[in-house]
Order: C-alpha cells, then structure tokens, then sequence
C-alpha cells in the first residue's frame, strides 16, 4: 500500500463507520417516507372519491405525513379534525 492510498482508505473507513452507526436511523426514515408516500396516494384517491359523497381531504404533505406515522387511526383523525373544523 502506498502513501496516497491510505488517505482513501481513512475515508472508505470513516463512511461505512458512519453508514453502521446510521442504520437503523434512516432505515426509520426510509420507511417512513415510503409510508407517508402511500398515505399521499391514498388521500389523492380519496379526494377523487370523497367529492361524491361531500367530503374532502387536503392532499398535502403534513396530512401524508400524519398518515404515514399513524396508518389508518390518522385518516380517521383527519376526518374528525375536518369535520369538527367545519
């Protein structure tokens, strides 16, 4: 091994160090932004459907992010927090 490669090698160590200790971290925030992904495609859905039968739901990011974190107890949430809001 030479002497530039060692720098390298530093850095190789450093990252995967880095990515271990992060692990579970962002395996959390992967699954929650694949979470809050579908809650986003459910409230779109739902805003095509809930126009027939008068209610409606913003799709916006805090409402897939509440969706997401909570499943389907947070889309109830949001139709008692918009229903009481009204």
């Amino acid at each position: 091994m030479t002497a530039p490669d060692v720098p390298w090698l530093a850095v190789a160590l450093l990252a995967l160090s880095i990515l271990a200790l992060l692990h579970r971290p962002l395996g959390r925030l992967f699954r929650l932004a694949a979470r809050s992904a579908v809650g986003l495609a459910v409230l779109a859905l739902f805003s095509q459907v809930g126009q027939f039968i008068g209610v409606s739901l913003g799709v916006n990011l805090v409402n897939a992010l509440i969706l997401g974190v909570l499943g389907v107890p947070g889309f109830g949430l949001l139709l008692m927090l918009q229903w009481v809001l009204r």
